[in-house]
């Protein structure tokens, strides 16, 4: 471990009064050869005063930021590193209230322990005397990938609702498995996320949909989510969602109900789209139950999609891209729609083309656990390479024709948008060719 400090850290504990510790994830990371190189994320901590760490980290060249005497936290940076220091202490919470009601500072390294979350967060690395220490067996725990809570799991999870998010967070990164007590425990407090601010609960949720990412665990980000149902949380951040558990679908279409469809369609979807992966089908169990049939389950679902985003405070752009990608998810699945039907979308919603088509590739993968490529992706993929060899224009923008030709050619002003358009739509179906003449003619003809 002492050859992944960066030497300021050493610095810095060679100056306190006390020893400084590295205290969760790196610990945990490092002994499950998780870690990697160049982490630029550290949470230390001493039984020593915040004033007192806020002093010595500046003589050794940290940038210090907030510092918070009530609960004994300072965050500071170094070389591009975040940092955040914690005093040793223990906490009182009240339940349903994520913050402590009250913060006791301690000198003792169990005390300290035990009001983290999981015994895998609990091992320490004292910097300066170059060794681990345990106070509640965590390393065993790291080392048989295993998740178990510092405490009974009822007590854990019912001091803080984001706990139950952070499992399935932690789980989803790392591979770890919680045990049937801990999952019980989240289960039992699953309403308490009701408690926790939108923001954290949609920045968790990000976390979860990338989770492979971290540290290439394969499948990560289904493990996840798979864990959200299990606990019960998913049902309280997206009942919507979870009501299509057990919805059974056409078995010559499907081999999983609607929930485990969704689940495995964010499974193959790549990071940039899986928020709409997790969504695409969200309108399935809304019209199912309210309709008896799943038909235009896409539009319900973008309209759904979009109060889902609105209530979680997801990005305005990212909401946009992700209602855009559910709406459109279904269109041509069949591979009924024309070619010039197919090449106006392209042109028409070209902004989401290429996040559209994965979309689309993952929704068929996860029907049925086929990789081999989505008929409708490969008949679009087909349309689009033959346009651009014929060079068609893709907007209104690569039109041989500006708006301003248009008038002087004697299109009225107010209509000239309006003939753009209609304008580019011919040229991509080869009614009329990119040429500015033709173009121009092909207007006035329309027009009279």
């Amino acid at each position: 471990m002492n050859s992944i400090i960066p030497e300021k850290l050493k610095t810095f504990a060679n100056k306190l009064s006390a020893p400084l510790y590295v205290v969760g994830g790196a610990c945990r990371d490092f002994i499950s050869g998780l870690f990697a190189e160049g982490a630029t994320d550290w949470d230390i901590c001493a039984p020593v005063a915040a004033e007192e760490v806020g002093a010595i980290a500046e003589a050794v060249g940290f940038k210090v930021g907030a510092a918070y005497k009530n609960t004994g936290t300072v965050r500071m940076t170094f070389d591009g590193s975040d940092c955040e220091f914690t005093s040793f202490r223990t906490d009182r919470y009240v339940r349903g209230r994520h913050s402590p009601a009250e913060v006791f500072f301690t000198n003792d390294i169990v005390s300290d322990a035990l009001r983290r979350d999981f015994k895998c967060n609990a091992v320490y690395y004292d910097i300066a005397a170059d060794n681990f220490v345990d106070p509640l067996g965590g390393i065993e725990d790291i080392e048989a990938k295993r998740i178990t809570t510092v405490a009974p799991a009822e007590k854990v999870f019912g001091e803080d609702g984001l706990r139950l998010m952070r499992l399935c967070r932690i789980a989803a990164q790392t591979g770890f498995t919680p045990t049937e007590e801990c999952v019980a425990g989240a289960y039992k407090n699953r309403r308490l996320i009701a408690d926790i601010a939108p923001e954290r609960i949609w920045t968790e949720l990000e976390y979860i949909l990338t989770a492979d990412l971290k540290y290439g665990v394969k499948g990560g980000q289904y493990k996840g989510i798979k864990l959200l149902k299990e606990t019960g949380v998913l049902g309280c951040i997206l009942p919507e969602l979870a009501a299509g558990d057990g919805m059974a679908q056409r078995e010559d279409y499907h081999a999983y109900d609607v929930l485990e469809h969704t689940a495995r369609c964010v499974l193959y979807a790549p990071p940039t789209i899986r928020l709409a992966a997790l969504l695409h089908d969200v309108g399935k169990p809304y019209c199912k139950l309210t309709t008896g049939r799943y038909a235009r389950h896409e539009e319900e679902g973008a309209r759904i999609a979009a109060e889902i985003c609105a209530r979680l405070r997801v990005p305005k752009k990212v909401t946009e891209r992700t209602c855009e990608l559910v709406r459109w998810h279904m269109y041509d699945l069949r591979c009924d729609a024309s070619e010039n039907k197919v090449r106006k979308f392209i042109v028409s919603h070209f902004d989401i083309l290429q996040e559209l088509l994965l979309l689309k590739q993952s929704d068929y993968s996860a029907c049925k656990d086929a990789l081999s490529p989505a008929p409708c992706v490969a008949k679009w993929k087909n349309i689009y390479a033959q346009m651009l060899k014929e060079g068609v224009p893709l907007n209104i923008k690569q039109l041989a024709v500006r708006g301003d030709e248009l008038i002087g050619a004697g299109i009225c002003p107010n209509e000239t948008a309006k003939t753009l358009k209609f304008l580019l739509g011919e040229c991509v179906i080869g009614n009329v060719p990119n040429e500015k003449d033709r173009l121009i003619r092909y207007a006035l003809a329309r027009r009279a």
